[in-house]
């Protein structure tokens, strides 16, 4: 899978720009679909370990884009997200939620960009219950215009609004019928 230098600047740009996930949809021409040439954004809740977009926000970006003359092989297949931390491999609710909203699709892409630069992408085909894994590169062949951070960072803030993440579990220790660890090994600073 290749990205135009503009898709792959503006990717980096939307995974520093916040201390969330955010997420986004790879467009493409048509005869290079693994080729990104742009992220479009929809509105979305994000946390640190995830991203929920709004299902009114998609439709619209679906009736967008079909509209501007796009199949949704150009604009519907190219799940990509960010990461935060180092690492780019999947959690279980991405290969859930690919599996979910993607797997009924002909093929899909999930691709992922996390905070020092790893990547991960696999592709999934009808059919096929095994996924693929993708190369992620910049093709440098044609000419390409520079940023443009200001409309990025309209775009950013217009969809990307930070949840509020609950903790998972509270740990207390007098709910356990073990001892408690202080107890249990003495030596342990608690």
């Amino acid at each position: 899978m290749k990205f135009s230098p503009y898709a792959w600047a503006k990717l980096i740009y939307l995974r520093d720009r916040g201390t969330t996930e955010v997420g986004g949809f790879g467009i493409t021409d048509p005869g290079q679909p693994r080729f990104v040439k742009d992220i479009v954004l929809v509105s979305q809740s994000c946390t640190e370990v995830t991203v929920a977009f709004d299902d009114t926000a998609v439709a619209d970006y679906f009736d967008d884009q079909i509209d501007a003359g796009r199949h949704p092989e150009q604009f519907a297949r190219i799940w990509i997200h960010t990461h935060p931390g180092n690492s780019a491999e999947p959690s279980g609710v991405d290969h859930e939620t690919f599996a979910r909203v993607f797997g009924h699709c002909e093929w899909a892409v999930m691709m992922i960009l996390a905070r020092n630069g790893a990547t991960y992408a696999e592709l999934k085909r009808t059919g096929n219950p095994r996924s693929e894994p993708l190369s992620v590169g910049i093709d440098f062949r044609d000419e390409f215009t520079g940023s443009n951070q200001a409309a990025w960072e309209g775009e950013y803030i217009q969809s990307v609004q930070e949840a509020v993440m609950s903790p998972i579990w509270d740990m207390d220790f007098t709910s356990f019928d073990e001892p408690h660890p202080s107890e249990q090994w003495p030596w342990l600073p608690i």
